[in-house]
């Protein structure tokens, strides 16, 4: 509890005001209690014995003010507690997201998106129940306890000792049950992720799933990953259940004990009836916050487990840094001896080339001979384990990221398509602009089919794009690649949807604009790179060969094999 305290703390003493007005509302919470408690002596005493009449008048008018107090400082206390703790949540969610994007890729890449999904809503939704309902709570209890103890302490020191000796004895059982459940969350919220991850993947690949026909197959795994959820679920459950008899029969000892003694003490006129129902009655009271907070002492271990594993997620550094240099310009780009490792294996090794504006470099090569590793490199996804790369012969990691990523686009075969109009799908990052937007549309070769549709550019593209055909997917991610006027374009099987005709026209486009920029084409046809001016051949992460279509296709026996693979 006192970890959960420390971390939140200095959120919670950036809202001064709202923190005083809640400890005022808690006050005024904890005195309209203590008030209800006492209002039992006069009533008992001077009205029902004594039968003051004079009394009697001013009681209701007593009743309704304590109950004001008590009412209003529990709205005051509720409002802004729940102000403080949503609003700190919405910080750390916000903060989170932020964090998470900026880590690298391969940090993103071992995380699965399930898990990354789950610990920023489930695990931050526990967080929330703390500093929005626990820990004020917490505070409010703890108040209750103490004046309440006061009181009971003012009324009766003798009555009072019997239960304030026997109560802390319940701390020993209850401390055991603490530690158990702070476990089980952790697990729970394990399980949890493992079930949001198992989800996730099923419904990214529900073709893949439909198509063979494994539904069966993929809910067994989904079956058994729930089970483990309910296992710890239930566990945590068994533990809460426990915490409320143990201290039922502690409290029932004291409070038995105390209305033994103190019956006692009436019938010896030691205390007055009034007197004796006003500690009962505030002892009752006192019970309740006590009760209260042994439950939410477990709750917490649930948030301390929580956090743990937020913490986790905030502890991770990105090991891509940005330079602060600002790229403005590319003219040539050089790699010299590169060499990258992923996880100790080489998957490239003794890179060098210099590319310049205005030519057009192609990488060839079989599935994992190092292409998309190039490509990473190029636009600092990682950075070379070994060598180095140049932009006008700056090294690239003295650059930012954000002016890299402006002077370079990326168009994979893989499509990303937002949730979004079309427009803003082109315009993605930026101010949208209509006219330049139509432009690169039409350099994509897509405003043909997009003013068309029913909407146009203001079109509302669904999930993955699902209402366009995949070659209306790829030109739109080639137009949003356009829009940004970059100076670097990279096309990773950038056009593998089109057709012959659509890939034509595309090519011809990106012609005119060659002498704008510098284009790397990462192709498995090899009819899309008979012009480009260097084709670099890779096998096993280097480059075997090198040179113009025309060159390898004479004098390279493995482009040759190459391209009579392709043509099969």
């Amino acid at each position: 509890m006192k970890q959960l305290f420390k971390y939140f703390l200095p959120y919670i003493l950036n809202y001064k005001k709202e923190f005083i007005l809640s400890i005022l509302g808690m006050i005024g919470v904890a005195v309209g209690t203590v008030g209800t408690a006492h209002m039992l002596k006069p009533i008992l005493d001077d009205i029902f014995i004594n039968k003051d009449k004079d009394m009697l008048f001013y009681i209701p008018f007593l009743v309704i003010g304590v109950f004001a107090i008590k009412s209003i400082g529990k709205f005051i206390q509720t409002y802004y507690t729940a102000y403080i703790g949503d609003d700190i949540v919405r910080k750390l969610r916000d903060k989170l997201a932020l964090h998470l994007m900026h880590q690298d890729i391969e940090y993103l890449n071992r995380m699965r998106s399930g898990e990354l999904l789950s610990r920023i809503t489930n695990d931050l939704n526990r967080v929330q129940n703390v500093v929005s309902t626990l820990i004020p709570a917490i505070l409010v209890k703890i108040m209750l306890i103490f004046t309440l103890t006061g009181y009971v302490i003012y009324q009766s020191p003798k009555l009072a000792l019997y239960f304030l000796v026997i109560m802390p004895l319940a701390l020993f059982p209850l401390q055991i049950l603490a530690k158990k459940m702070k476990r089980y969350s952790k697990r729970s919220q394990e399980s949890t992720s493992n079930l949001t991850s198992r989800l996730t993947e099923i419904f990214n690949n529900i073709e893949v799933i439909k198509s063979n026909s494994s539904q069966d197959f993929e809910h067994k795994r989904f079956k058994d990953e729930n089970f483990q959820f309910f296992t710890y679920s239930i566990k945590q459950v068994r533990i809460n259940a426990l915490t409320s008899p143990v201290l039922e029969i502690f409290g029932s000892i004291a409070i038995a004990l105390a209305i033994y003694i103190g019956a006692l003490e009436v019938i010896d006129n030691s205390i007055t009836t009034g007197t004796f129902f006003a500690f009962i009655t505030a002892l009752f009271m006192l019970y309740d916050p006590i009760k209260v907070l042994a439950s939410i002492h477990n709750k917490m271990q649930d948030a301390i487990a929580a956090t743990e594993r937020l913490q986790e997620l905030f502890d991770s550094k990105a090991s891509i840094v940005s330079g602060d240099k600002e790229l403005n310009s590319v003219d040539i780009i050089s790699f010299k001896d590169i060499q990258l490792k992923y996880n100790n294996k080489i998957v490239l090794s003794d890179i060098n080339l210099v590319a310049k504006r205005g030519e057009v470099y192609a990488l060839v090569g079989d599935s994992g001979s190092g292409k998309s590793s190039f490509i990473n490199l190029l636009i600092r996804f990682y950075d070379p384990s070994s060598g180095e790369i140049t932009i006008n012969g700056t090294p690239l990691r003295e650059y930012s990221l954000e002016s890299i990523h402006h002077k370079i686009a990326l168009v994979t075969q893989r499509i990303f398509i937002f949730q979004d109009t079309l427009l803003a799908n082109i315009c993605y990052g930026t101010a949208p602009d209509e006219q330049k937007a139509i432009d690169a549309l039409k350099r994509a070769q897509a405003w043909e089919f997009v003013e068309k549709l029913e909407s146009g550019i203001y079109t509302q593209l669904d999930e993955f794009g699902v209402n366009l055909s995949g070659g209306q997917r790829q030109r739109i991610a080639l137009a949003r690649a356009l829009y940004k006027e970059p100076e670097v374009l990279i096309l990773d099987e950038a056009t593998s949807a089109l057709d012959n005709r659509s890939e034509k026209a595309i090519q011809n486009s990106l012609e005119l604009l060659k002498n704008e920029m510098i284009t790397f084409v990462v192709a498995h046809r090899l009819s899309t790179i008979e012009s480009a001016d260097t084709i670099l051949l890779l096998e096993n992460g280097k480059v075997i060969d090198r040179g113009s279509y025309n060159e390898l296709i004479k004098h390279s026996s493995k482009f040759q094999k190459l391209a009579n693979k392709k043509e099969d």
